[in-house]
């Protein structure tokens, strides 16, 4: 396993060891002994989620606020994504700037965010699935939705036109806005 921190030094970029031949594949996607071991985290993921989107699809940014803060382990299963992560926590040096990544089925790459970032992802690929283990369950009361789009964070996202749920569209906070919990 591979680890590189992206310019946000908490943002973790992993690339699993795989074994392919004639036959396909294999690869552990997760192994808390060897996470632990060469990150220096040590987790208890205690929820996964899984979705499908088509080509154009952007979903975020989203996080949850503390006590029900979540760190994400994320990959994808099918497909491709650029995946992006932004640092909210206030006495951050990163606060309110993003790092991101081009994750595939192909590269299997996976990249953890650590609770205090939000997250989210453009869909490249038409029947994109995309998985991701979390350190606490959902809280819907805990929910934040930040602009996708904010200047002030400036993400270079790689798609034109994004399909954005009306939650992403009409419900989300400008980091102008925002008052960090973290």
């Amino acid at each position: 396993m591979k680890i590189t921190s992206l310019n946000i030094p908490d943002v973790l970029l992993i690339e699993p060891r795989v074994f392919e031949d004639g036959r396909g594949y294999f690869f552990e996607s997760f192994n808390a002994k060897t996470f632990a071991e060469v990150t220096g985290l040590s987790l208890q993921f205690v929820q996964d989620n899984e979705s499908a989107s088509k080509k154009g699809v952007l979903r975020g940014l989203h996080l949850q606020s503390p006590p029900y803060a979540q760190g994400k382990l994320v990959r994808v299963v099918s497909g491709a994504v650029f995946d992006v992560a932004v640092d909210l926590r206030k006495h951050s040096p990163h606060y309110g700037n993003w790092c991101g990544a081009k994750l595939t089925a192909e590269n299997k790459h996976q990249m953890y965010i650590p609770p205090g970032f939000a997250h989210g992802f453009a869909v490249l690929e038409d029947d994109t699935v995309f998985s991701y283990k979390c350190t606490d369950y959902y809280h819907r009361e805990s929910e934040i939705c930040l602009r996708w789009d904010d200047p002030d964070i400036g993400i270079a996202w790689p798609l034109t036109s994004p399909i954005i749920s009306d939650k992403d569209r009409l419900h989300a906070t400008a980091l102008s806005k925002f008052d960090s919990p973290f």
